[in-house]
């Protein structure tokens, strides 16, 4: 267990403080304060002072005008007093004096100006004190008090020097600690107090938490398993989609047995520099050991845990470096006792082997997509502290949900809580569950793309012809919803086709079934309109993909036969499984497997437009239907069916 001073959460009682500490900061601001206020007082002062050059200065003694002064070293200070100004002289007798026009205002005797302060530069003047003598000035000499010129050339240099060196010292420990800590993992200490996630707080995987249990278990208990002589796992690797809730078991795992948690990232440890992230797993299997037992969590394990191989470029022969001190961190010379290393990976088909072999990860757990049971514990889950309708049925959009994660699930009780609100309703119903089902699913509604009413009557035949194909082929999955309004990037329409139960395996009838469903919007267009459009893009190139895998990967096609003949994707990442990603056959056999693709999907075809021409009055009735409700679900489509196809009632002649 550790120690009282490395348990997290716990502060280390250290020496008090010093007194000195304690009064530095209160000394510093008095001084400081002391510094401001004489400044201050000095200018105060020296605004009340009028500055004027040396020349007026002199101009002024002359006339007898300067009452005192002070003289300082650099300035002259002092009081001024101006005389008035002389009064008008009297106008000349005579005859030019009676040409002037008389003021009819009498003149007034001139207002004595106001005396002010002076302050002006000292120039090196010999006969200043004469003059002064002379004019009968009182004069004095002033010498700068030793306080402020201590403050000015002593005190507050050293003092700017202080604070200079102090700022670029910190700044140097600041780069220090830096350079130093190049080499720290990074990793992300959780107390064992700090992690409120438990088994309780995951849904949707029972089978992952009984694996994970035993490492709980030998977390709390230890003794019970060494005194049989078992070992616990080494690492256990959390394998599973995007979105299935690795991260969130491991924390749950770190929360039920109540130990440090250390949560770092695969990408951490990768740097351009050779040697940085060989050096961080070091110092996080050193952290790790210092607080034992604990788990240590990396996420996406695929960054560093690659398989090794000779590349080109240092960034290559930093992660081979990484991954090497990886494997002997976990399985070295040295143990460790107590460490247990969590994994989470989407890509386990490119780890090194050195990596999952027993001792290391020695534990692989899949977390795949969940099953109706699992969705609906994850929806009911989701559902705590939100106002669901009692009328909700969580079952239902359980069943609705096949391959949707736990991700998937959380999001979608969450769209529902947001339509919900913007609707202003207090609780959430089965509406609104469902229509958060299919904004997750194909999108948001794009009201501001508006469509012609050709389009939309294109748009509508279109995914009626998806449906009707999809209701009268045996093996079709069931229509749950058409909609003509726009959804998502590009999607102008859908039509919603979901499995009664969960499906892992599927026949050559059903893959049949659902390649004639996809091009059965097309059918309807040349059926009706007599020409095509470019509205079923998506459609054949899912349709040509499924039946490519017929052929290549599941061995249903006549040409390859058995042959497995193309590398399939990462089926832990369905983006990947878009494409093949390398044809393993010859140019004559792939020639052959075009051709055999092409008949298929012309007798593919052919099928849904003679369905379609078989049922040609309901394809109106359901496409006229959806013009005017732009959204039928299942109940109304089957009514619409069953209507159109019960002959009418025959009247008997009077």
């Amino acid at each position: 267990m550790p120690t009282p001073s490395s348990t997290p959460g716990r502060k280390s009682e250290g020496p008090p403080p010093s007194p000195w500490r304690t009064l530095r900061p209160v000394i510093w601001y008095l001084i400081l304060l002391l510094v401001v206020m004489i400044f201050a007082q000095k200018f105060t002062q020296r605004a009340a002072y009028r500055t004027i050059p040396y020349s007026e200065f002199k101009e002024y003694v002359q006339r007898g005008e300067v009452v005192d002064c002070s003289i300082k070293q650099a300035v002259i200070e002092g009081k001024i007093q101006p005389r008035p100004a002389a009064p008008p002289q009297k106008a000349e007798s005579g005859p030019k004096a009676e040409t002037q026009p008389k003021s009819p205002v009498p003149p007034q005797a001139a207002k004595a100006p106001e005396a002010f302060l002076f302050r002006t530069v000292r120039v090196d003047d010999p006969d200043l004190v004469r003059d002064l003598r002379k004019a009968g000035v009182k004069f004095t000499g002033t010498q700068t008090g030793f306080l402020p010129q201590f403050l000015l050339y002593w005190i507050l240099p050293i003092a700017f020097l202080i604070l200079l060196w102090q700022l670029f010292a910190r700044r140097m420990r600041g780069l220090g600690r830096s350079v130093m800590s190049f080499g720290a993992s990074g990793a992300k200490l959780v107390g064992d107090t700090d992690i409120k996630v438990t088994f309780d707080d995951v849904a949707g995987c029972e089978e992952a938490k009984y694996e994970l249990q035993e490492v709980v278990t030998f977390l709390k208990h230890p003794e019970r398993y060494r005194s049989v002589g078992a070992k616990i796992p080494k690492g256990v690797l959390l394998v599973g989609p995007p979105g299935t809730g690795k991260t969130l078991l491991a924390r749950a795992v770190a929360g039920e047995a109540k130990v440090p948690f250390f949560s770092i990232s695969g990408s951490q440890f990768v740097e351009m520099f050779v040697g940085v992230g060989a050096a961080r797993v070091r110092d996080l299997f050193q952290q790790a050991k210092a607080h034992a037992p604990c788990i240590v969590f990396i996420d996406e394990l695929d960054a560093v845990g690659r398989q090794r191989g000779i590349h080109l470029g240092m960034v290559s022969d930093e992660r081979e470096q990484t991954l090497n001190q990886l494997l002997v961190g976990m399985d070295g010379f040295e143990t460790n006792i107590g460490v247990i290393v969590l994994a989470a990976t989407n890509r386990p088909d490119v780890l090194d082997p050195a990596l999952l072999r027993p001792g290391r990860f020695d534990r692989q757990v899949v977390l795949d997509a969940p099953d109706v049971e699992g969705r609906e514990a994850i929806l009911k889950l989701h559902a705590r502290g939100k106002p669901v309708s009692p009328g909700a049925d969580l079952r239902r959009v359980a069943q609705e949900t096949p391959g949707f994660s736990g991700a998937d699930l959380a999001n979608v009780m969450n769209e529902a809580a947001l339509l919900a609100a913007r609707q202003g309703a207090t609780t959430i119903d089965q509406k609104d569950l469902e229509e958060a089902v299919v904004k997750v699913v194909a999108g948001p509604e794009r009201k501001s793309r508006r469509l012609t009413p050709e389009e939309k009557r294109r748009v509508a035949y279109h995914e009626v012809g998806h449906a009707l194909v999809a209701v009268y082929s045996e093996h079709a999955w069931e229509v749950r919803k058409i909609s003509i309004v726009p959804r998502g990037r590009a999607a102008l329409g859908y039509t919603l086709q979901l499995p009664e139960v969960d499906r892992y395996v599927m026949s050559r009838a059903e893959l049949m079934d659902k390649i004639k469903g996809l091009l059965g919007g097309r059918a309807a267009e040349e059926l009706v309109f007599g020409e095509i459009t470019t509205g079923a893009e998506d459609d054949l190139e899912q349709a040509t993909r499924v039946v490519r895998q017929m052929i290549c990967t599941y061995g249903m096609g006549d040409s390859v036969g058995l042959v497995h003949c193309a590398q399939r994707g990462e089926p832990f990442l369905p983006a990947a499984g878009n494409g093949f990603v390398q044809r393993e056959c010859s140019e004559e056999t792939a020639r052959e497997i075009d051709e055999e693709v092409k008949k298929i999907l012309d007798a593919a075809y052919a099928d849904s437009k003679n369905i379609l021409e078989a049922h040609r009055s309901q394809l109106d009735l359901v496409a006229e239907e959806l013009l005017q409700r732009e959204t039928l679900d299942a109940e109304t489509l089957k009514i619409l069916i069953d209507q159109s196809a019960t002959p009418p009632p025959q009247i008997e002649a009077a």
